[in-house]
């Protein structure tokens, strides 16, 4: 933990605990919203193939990963730390805000 914690420049313990909460809910919900979505435009399994589903349900919930976790870092009192790390997740895709 106290790795992580001067890795991520955090003081106190309990915000570690929140980020982590955070990244929890924010991975459950992300896949959670992604086949109802996709459900709702036509596209299941049923319809088309695995092979062009699964990487639309990939891309989908990557998306919502992207905006649940500010909103959820913001609804936790973290959303400094979280618009940081959400800018250096999208530079790594080679995408700059």
């Amino acid at each position: 933990m106290k790795k992580l914690m001067l890795r991520w420049n955090i003081d106190k313990p309990r915000d570690l605990i929140i980020i982590f909460i955070v990244f929890s809910i924010t991975g459950s919900t992300s896949i959670t919203v992604g086949r109802p979505v996709l459900k709702a435009v036509g596209i299941t399994l049923e319809n088309m193939h695995a092979v062009i589903y699964y990487p639309l349900f990939i891309l989908l919930s990557f998306i919502c990963y992207q905006v649940f976790l500010v909103l959820y870092g913001w609804l936790f009192g973290q959303f400094n730390f979280f618009w940081n790390m959400e800018k250096k997740m999208l530079r790594r895709f080679g995408i700059s805000i």
